[in-house]
C-alpha cells in the first residue's frame, strides 16, 4: 500500500531517501500480490442502486460528511457540494477557486475546507463567507460545531475560529514533528470536549479556550529514526458514548474514555485506515486486507476475515447486520459484523472508493476517485 508523509523543510536529505524507500517497499509488498479471488456474489442481502451523481476527481483524504439526510462532498478541483441522500438531488455546489487538500466538515448549514495554498474556506449553504491563511498544511477535514470552526493542522496545531467571521479564537501548539501523515487525522467532539489526535495520542482540549485537559497514548514513538517512530492517529474513529476508539497508524488500535482522558486498552495492529465499530466490536482493516473485529470491551480479537485480502480496503462502517468496506476496484462489500462472512457487493464506476462509506437517510453513500458520487438503499 502507498503512504504519503509529509517532511519539514529541515529534515535531512538522508530522511528524505528513507521515505522514498519505505514508500518503494510498500509499493512492492501487499499491493503488488494477488488480490484475493472474490467467487460469485452470494446475495444473501437486497441491495439496489438508488441514484448516482458526480463531482470532480478525487485525490486527497476526502471525508463524506452528513448532516441528517444531507451528504457534502469535494473535489480535488475545488468543487464543493451538498446532496440529498434520499435522493440524489443536488441542493448546492460552489468552486472554492483552489485545490482541496482537506474536507469536507459541514454542521448542515456552514461547510468548510482546507485549501492546497493552506487557506480554510467558510461556506454558508454553498457561499463562500470567509477564508483564513494557516501557517501550516492541514490534512483533516475542518470540524464545524458550535459556531466555531476548528482545524488541526499538519503541524499538530490545533486552532479555532469564529464560524460567522473567520475570527481566531485560540490557538493550541504542540512541539512538531519532522514526518506526518498526509492523512485525515482526528479531529471531533464529544459532549463538551474537542478531541484531538496528536501524535499517538488523543488529547482532550477545552473548546473556548484550547486548554488540554486530558492526554491519553493510543501508541508510543519507537525506534531510532523518524519513520519508526511515526505514531498519527488516523480518521475514521467509533465512537459509543464516552469511548472514542482510534488507530495509530501501523501501531495499534486503541480505545480511550473521554469522560475521564484514560485509556481502556491497546492492542498492536498494522493498518492505516480508520475504525468504525458498534455496541460489541471494533472492526478495522488491515494493511493487507484482512478484517478484524475487535472486542469494544477489552480489545481482544473477536474474529478475523481474509476474504478480501490485498484488496486496498476504505475504512469500515457499521450498518444493520453488515460491515461495509470500499476497495480499489470500486466494488463496495458487505460482510457480516458477527463473523466476516460475505453477504452482498455492489459495483460503482470501477476507480477506488475514494472515502470510506457513510449512511445518510437510510442510504448507503460511496465517492470513488473518479468522483462518481453513488446512493444505494435495501431492496
Amino acid at each position: 500500500m502507498k503512504f504519503n508523509f509529509l517532511l519539514k523543510a529541515a529534515t535531512q536529505a538522508a530522511l528524505i531517501a528513507g521515505v522514498l524507500g519505505l514508500i518503494s517497499a510498500c509499493s512492492s509488498g501487499p499491493e503488488k500480490l494477488k488480490p484475493a479471488e472474490l467467487g460469485p456474489n452470494v446475495g444473501l442481502l437486497g441491495v439496489r442502486l438508488a441514484w448516482t451523481s458526480k463531482v470532480g476527481a478525487v485525490d486527497f483524504p476526502l471525508d463524506v460528511k452528513v448532516t441528517g439526510n444531507t451528504v457534502a462532498v469535494a473535489s480535488s478541483d475545488g468543487v464543493v457540494g451538498a446532496f440529498d441522500a434520499l435522493t440524489g438531488a443536488e441542493l448546492w455546489r460552489t468552486n472554492v477557486g483552489a485545490q482541496i487538500a482537506a474536507g469536507v466538515g459541514s454542521d448542515g448549514r456552514f461547510a468548510a475546507v482546507v485549501t492546497r495554498g493552506n487557506e480554510l474556506v467558510a461556506l454558508d449553504a454553498g457561499r463562500e463567507i470567509w477564508r483564513q491563511k494557516m501557517a501550516a498544511q492541514g490534512f483533516t477535514p475542518p470540524l464545524v460545531a458550535g459556531g466555531r470552526v476548528f482545524i488541526l493542522a499538519a503541524d499538530r496545531s490545533v486552532t479555532a475560529f469564529d464560524g460567522q467571521t473567520g475570527r481566531k479564537l485560540w490557538n493550541q501548539q504542540r512541539p512538531g514533528e519532522s514526518l506526518v501523515l498526509r492523512q485525515s487525522g482526528v479531529l471531533l467532539a464529544v459532549g463538551d470536549t474537542l478531541v484531538a489526535g496528536l501524535a499517538g495520542r488523543l488529547a482532550g482540549i477545552n473548546p473556548s479556550s484550547g486548554a488540554i485537559r486530558w492526554e491519553s497514548p493510543i501508541a508510543s514513538p519507537r525506534g531510532t529514526n523518524d519513520i519508526e517512530r511515526l505514531v498519527d492517529l488516523v480518521g475514521r474513529v467509533s465512537r459509543d458514548g464516552d469511548v472514542v476508539c482510534s488507530r495509530a497508524f501501523q501501531a495499534a488500535v486503541g480505545c480511550v474514555d473521554t469522560a475521564r482522558g484514560t485509556l481502556l486498552w491497546s492492542k498492536p495492529a498494522s493498518g492505516s485506515v480508520g475504525v468504525h465499530g458498534d455496541d460489541r466490536y471494533v472492526y478495522g482493516a488491515e494493511g493487507d486486507g484482512k478484517l478484524v473485529a475487535w472486542r469494544r470491551a477489552d480489545g481482544e480479537r473477536a474474529w478475523v476475515s481474509e476474504r478480501l485480502r490485498y484488496r486496498t480496503l476504505t475504512a469500515p462502517l457499521v450498518v444493520g447486520r453488515s460491515v461495509v468496506v470500499g476497495d480499489d476496484t470500486g466494488l463496495v462489500h458487505l460482510l457480516s459484523r458477527e463473523d466476516g462472512a460475505a453477504l452482498t457487493r455492489v459495483a460503482t464506476d470501477g476507480s477506488a472508493i475514494a472515502a470510506a462509506p457513510v449512511l445518510a437517510g437510510g442510504t448507503l453513500v460511496v465517492v470513488t476517485r473518479n468522483g462518481g458520487i453513488f446512493g444505494f438503499k435495501p431492496e
